[in-house]
């Protein structure tokens, strides 16, 4: 079951969080806390994957507890909703760009959108593990996501994908705003101008009376003619490449006309979206309709975007290829954060595994139990580390204990997933046999 901690003292918007919370009672629990430091001890030792942030509350400093959350993304990360006081705090959360904040609203948003945000977690559950606790799927992921003419949703959608891509350490910081950025102008073109049909002309009339066009497709999206059209995000998550297509239920547009639009004209208010993306993704391309937009990224290999808080006074160590981190039966008992690079494990003279960020740690179990080296660790390629001796950690651990439970889940979670996958061999086994 998923945790969503609800910081506000406004019944209300507790009450819309419960009330959303009921109809997926079986997979989210709502916990209510004001306390900042009970709050800040909640998250640290719960972790929990979903935090309501609500800036109304006078009672809740909920800066610090963002802060606190943001201070070690390591540990910390999943889905922040935050309640803003105004445009201009919304506008100030929006600058911060982080990683964890799911979405950004007012009062009034919260309490008419929230449930559909809940729904589109609960569809979408794998995105709100654990860090070290998810699934090692080597393979491909492929989902789909699927939205109305609402801003709210597209942008929800934009930031949800991208922030796992990051949290997974498929792309970097710089990577990260570049999708971001794509995937905002390529939604927000399938809104417009696709769904909702709002020519270039239109669109500038309006921005020149208004300032954005939020009226307009509000407007436009409650016509009948095009209130059902739907936009679909299909997405393929590779191990090398991510693949992503956007489609819309408009008749289609000239695309081509704003691939090849030069950014001269600083009166212009928009319609540099298509060239800016192009240079930001590789492979874009839109149909002969001009309905649907397919494009990929290259996928960071084998490196770690954050490390825990408590590691950050420790040496990066590099490696080269070759290089051996640390022989079977060796006394020592240090432990390793992967921060980049592969890592091959020999039993003897047979490879038996090979170990990347995703892994997280070298040596937990000699750390752990106190014994020798159950294997020989060497770099594959050029490799980075951090080596902290076991010494140096227990005493962190005393200073940040929460930090012992976090690491004890993570263990019992792979304990679990071997277990599960032995059993899966085992009765494969019986089958070849015909048993």
């Amino acid at each position: 079951m998923k945790k969503i901690l609800v910081v506000s003292s406004d019944q209300k918007i507790i009450d819309t969080v419960k009330d959303s919370c009921s109809a997926f009672s079986e997979d989210f629990d709502c916990i209510t806390k004001t306390d900042s430091s009970d709050i800040i001890s909640y998250i640290n030792y719960e972790l929990p994957e979903i935090k309501v942030l609500d800036y109304t509350s006078s009672d809740t400093d909920c800066s610090t507890i963002l802060y606190a959350i943001n201070r070690d993304p390591w540990l910390h990360y999943g889905g922040v909703i935050i309640i803003c006081k105004d445009r201009k705090q919304m506008k100030e959360l929006e600058a911060l760009k982080d990683s964890n904040i799911l979405s950004i609203l007012s009062q009034e948003d919260f309490s008419l959108h929230f449930i559909r945000l809940l729904r589109i977690l609960w569809q979408n559950q794998k995105f709100l593990t654990i860090r070290g606790m998810q699934d090692d799927i080597r393979g491909e992921e492929n989902g789909s996501f699927v939205c109305g003419n609402d801003p709210l949703d597209i942008s929800f959608y934009a930031t949800f994908l991208v922030n796992y891509l990051f949290n997974t350490n498929r792309i970097n910081e710089e990577e990260r705003c570049n999708l971001q950025m794509t995937l905002a102008e390529l939604l927000t073109n399938a809104l417009e101008h696709g769904n909702l049909n709002i020519s270039f002309e239109e669109k500038t009339k309006w921005m020149e009376e208004h300032g954005d066009c939020l009226g307009l497709i509000a407007r436009r999206a409650a016509d009948p003619i095009y209130a059902g059209r739907q936009i679909c995000i299909n997405y393929a998550i590779g191990k090398l490449k991510s693949a992503f297509s956007i489609r819309d239920e408009g008749t289609g547009f000239n695309w081509q006309k704003y691939a090849d639009k030069e950014a001269a004209s600083n009166k212009e208010l928009h319609g540099r979206g298509i060239k800016l993306s192009l240079g930001l993704v590789t492979k874009m391309a839109y149909n002969k309709r001009g309905n649907q937009v397919m494009f990929e990224i290259n996928n960071q290999i084998d490196a770690s975007n954050t490390v825990p808080l408590i590691m950050n006074n420790f040496t990066t160590e590099k490696y080269i290829n070759r290089q051996i981190i640390c022989r079977q039966d060796e006394p020592t008992n240090d432990l390793f954060f992967i921060v980049s690079g592969r890592f091959a494990v020999y039993s003897g003279q047979k490879l038996i595994s090979v170990l990347t960020p995703n892994d997280v740690f070298i040596g937990e179990m000699s750390f752990l139990l106190n014994d020798r080296r159950s294997a020989t660790i060497m770099a594959v390629g050029n490799c980075k580390l951090i080596k902290i001796p076991k010494a140096e950690f227990l005493k962190l651990i005393r200073k940040n204990p929460h930090y012992g439970l976090f690491l004890s889940r993570m263990l019992a979670q792979r304990l679990i997933s071997q277990t599960q996958s032995t059993i899966k061999i085992a009765d494969q086994l019986l089958k070849l046999q015909g048993k």
